[in-house]
């Protein structure tokens, strides 16, 4: 038997598929991502003058909710004790600023605490979130994280 005309492999990469799936995760991940930075619920007190958080990595937020519960970014932490090992590791050493946001219903004598904490550590920069009054808030700000010093 011979062949008149050889036929060849035909050797290239149908992308289509590839890119197909490649389109639906993206999808995914823009559906999804915004659902993961939500952060934590606290009603912060409110003062007339407060500078927007800065949006770098290079900065760790310390949140004492109103049941009292202590949380390093999204973690919990169980215990104040274990809050200064934490921020021994996650802050001191790796030269991050640390910023507190207390519920405004949260008892003074707590917050200060949780700040002698701090301070024990050694963390000397401590920022305190605040957000300001909703009459004073200026048009496009609104909901925007606010710190003060």
């Amino acid at each position: 038997m011979s062949f008149s005309g050889r036929s060849k492999f035909v050797s290239e990469i149908n992308v289509t598929p590839f890119v197909d799936v490649m389109l639906v995760l993206l999808i995914i991940f823009m559906v999804a991502t915004p659902m993961m930075s939500q952060g934590l619920d606290v009603d912060l007190p409110q003062t007339k003058q407060v500078e927007v958080l800065p949006t770098d990595a290079d900065h760790m937020i310390l949140t004492v909710r109103r049941d009292g519960k202590l949380y390093l970014d999204e973690y919990a932490v169980d215990n104040i004790e274990e809050l200064e090992g934490y921020l021994q590791r996650l802050v001191k050493e790796k030269n991050k600023s640390l910023f507190l946001q207390a519920d405004k219903e949260v008892p003074y004598g707590i917050v200060v605490e949780v700040m002698g904490h701090i301070k024990a550590v050694g963390i000397e920069k401590l920022g305190v979130m605040a957000d300001q009054p909703d009459d004073a808030a200026k048009p496009g700000a609104a909901g925007a994280p606010k710190a003060g010093q």
